[in-house]
């Protein structure tokens, strides 16, 4: 028997969380350069190849060269936990949908800092969400699909897999929502391109969000929170 729940999975980077900013600081602080946000989508997995070296663009492979990993890890880290932000709109929206009890909201996330989940909480929690009302705030190794923590969820709380949603940016978002039967919120501003998405992927352009302020709306919406 399902439960008169709904659920909704945020994922944080690149979706929620501005993550571009935050890389983009963390390689500046090491002397280096990763471009624009174009460029950035472009090379795809920047952020979490830093857990596989090798992985790298060959420049930036050269650029790290040398240096130690895990001191740039630590100044990522610290950065997320200081400075940091969410998407305009996100914290309000997030908050909005704690205050509705038949609504089971959290965080399934891969991240690459420092304790991430302690990590991510700080970020949210300076940015203004509630983040002791969620109801489950999970995250997991990089190479980790999710699609077996999204079903985890959504059997945890009984929910109707038609009454179910995720979000997130890249392909393995979009995996993982379909494969768990949830309804995929996904977002062209984060790791991955409209163009990617759409022609690449092959994700129905209706399902994406071009800018944070959709996202929201798209949210708002189908909560009946608008």
């Amino acid at each position: 028997m399902y439960s008169p729940d709904r659920l909704i999975i945020l994922d944080a980077d690149g979706t929620t969380v501005d993550a571009f900013s935050a890389i983009n600081r963390t390689f500046a602080v090491h002397d280096m350069d990763i471009g624009d946000i174009e460029r950035f989508q472009n090379r795809r997995h920047i952020f979490k190849y830093l857990g596989g070296i090798r992985e790298l663009p060959k420049n930036l492979r050269k650029q790290l060269k040398g240096r130690r990993r895990s001191a740039v890890i630590e100044t990522l880290t610290q950065i997320y936990r200081e400075e940091t932000g969410l998407y305009e709109g996100v914290a309000d929206t997030i908050n909005r949908l704690l205050q509705v009890p038949d609504i089971r909201v959290g965080v399934i996330s891969r991240n690459i800092t420092n304790e991430p989940e302690q990590t991510l909480q700080q970020l949210y929690r300076r940015n203004g969400v509630e983040v002791d009302a969620m109801d489950f705030f999970v995250t997991l190794p990089l190479r980790e699909e999710k699609t077996p923590a999204f079903r985890a969820i959504r059997e945890t709380f009984a929910v109707n897999p038609a009454r179910a949603f995720a979000s997130g940016d890249e392909k393995r978002d979009f995996l993982a929502a379909v494969g768990s039967g949830m309804h995929p919120f996904m977002v062209a501003y984060g790791f991955e391109s409209l163009d990617r998405l759409t022609r690449k992927i092959g994700i129905p352009e209706e399902l994406i969000s071009r800018h944070p302020a959709e996202f929201n709306r798209r949210i708002l919406h189908t909560f009946d929170l608008l």
